[in-house]
């Protein structure tokens, strides 16, 4: 079980054998903030079986969405070859924040939306099926996915009437952890299997590439992706 920070009450996991076969339409925010360090390697612009994490992220989520916009805290024109609306945010929740007030702004019929780490080229394909589901199931507001144990902060199901509360959070009460907001939220945490591999797997830099071509090379080609 995903351990929650000290006098936290905890919402134990669930597994959603079955994804949900329709959900309300979701947009989908993908997080790809850029090293602080300029001179850092960009994981989310690193390649694997040739083509950018970044652009496999897109290229598996974007099926599930019903709209899909960028948000980093570093340089937005880095991203400009994507072809996306890019949304800016000091850090990922600012990041989330400014996802739900595009939303809100601009597809104002949209009620929900994925939050999704620029950095996990490998999501799974019946992520937001299997997210909904959940929240259906236990009537969660928040819904977070997990695996291993290990709790997966930035894929996260938001609803867009939450972003007051988030911002309230961010604002008045300097709150920039995600991962202990969730849990302070009571957000419901969505449990995968890592066999045989984690769908969650995280770009970090280049120690990574090794493991994330072998993933690569056991899914095949990817649509979208040449």
């Amino acid at each position: 079980m995903p351990r929650a920070p000290k006098n936290t009450r905890v919402m134990p996991p669930i597994a959603i054998l079955r994804p949900a076969a329709s959900f309300p339409p979701t947009l989908g925010l993908v997080l790809a903030d850029a090293p602080a360090d300029a001179d850092a390697i960009d994981p989310a612009l690193l390649r694997i079986g040739g083509a950018p994490v970044l652009d496999r992220v897109i290229t598996r989520v974007r099926p599930q969405c019903s709209g899909l916009i960028l948000a980093t805290s570093g340089d937005a024109a880095r991203l400009a070859s994507l072809k996306r609306p890019v949304v800016e945010g000091a850090g990922p929740l600012a990041g989330i924040l400014a996802g739900l007030d595009w939303a809100a702004a601009r597809m104002p019929d949209i009620e929900w939306m994925v939050s999704l780490s620029g950095a996990m080229p490998f999501l799974p394909d019946d992520l937001l099926g299997r997210l909904h589901a959940a929240r259906e199931a236990a009537r969660a507001a928040l819904v977070v996915a997990s695996s291993a144990g290990k709790l997966h902060p930035f894929v996260s199901l938001w609803p867009v009437r939450h972003r007051d509360d988030l911002r309230r959070a961010l604002i008045e009460e300097g709150v920039r952890d995600a991962e202990a907001y969730l849990w302070r939220e009571d957000a419901l945490p969505v449990a995968w299997p890592a066999e045989p591999f984690d769908p969650f797997f995280t770009i970090s830099g280049l120690d990574d590439i090794p493991a994330a071509e072998r993933i690569a090379a056991r899914l095949g080609r990817t649509p979208g992706i040449a």
